[in-house]
């Protein structure tokens, strides 16, 4: 799944708009388009709008009807296919936490990890 310029294309979820366009523009130096939502809600309506999306880069701690985590657990319900990356600066993850497969990456992440992150979980 890719956009039309072939680039892998990545749905950052964060409520906080100065954090997602950091991680926007992180992501779009590492090679990736990328679709923000600032809630689950707004999550779920790019992903029924779109079938490109490879990749959801979401917080955990969110305000709304689903915080992070459980978004990742209906995407994986609703999209197997579409991979699936969390962050927190405040929470920690057990094993289960995250629907299999998932990713944990803490913040404060850096460019480096978040392209190696993505770029791994992009790869055929």
């Amino acid at each position: 799944m890719a956009s039309a310029i072939g680039r892998p294309v990545v749905l950052i979820v964060e409520d906080e708009s100065l954090l997602r366009t950091s991680g926007a523009e992180m992501v779009t130096d590492a090679g990736f388009e990328v679709v923000e939502a600032g809630n689950a809600d707004e999550a779920i309506a790019i992903l029924e709008a779109r079938a490109d999306i490879h990749i959801v880069f979401t917080d955990i701690q969110m305000p709304g009807s689903m915080d992070g985590l459980k978004l990742a657990r209906f995407v994986r319900d609703r999209w197997p296919p579409i991979k699936l990356v969390a962050t927190s600066g405040r929470v920690t993850l057990s094993d289960g936490d995250l629907p299999e497969g998932g990713v944990f990456i803490p913040k404060p992440y850096t460019a480096a990890a978040i392209a190696e992150v993505l770029g791994s979980l992009a790869a055929p």
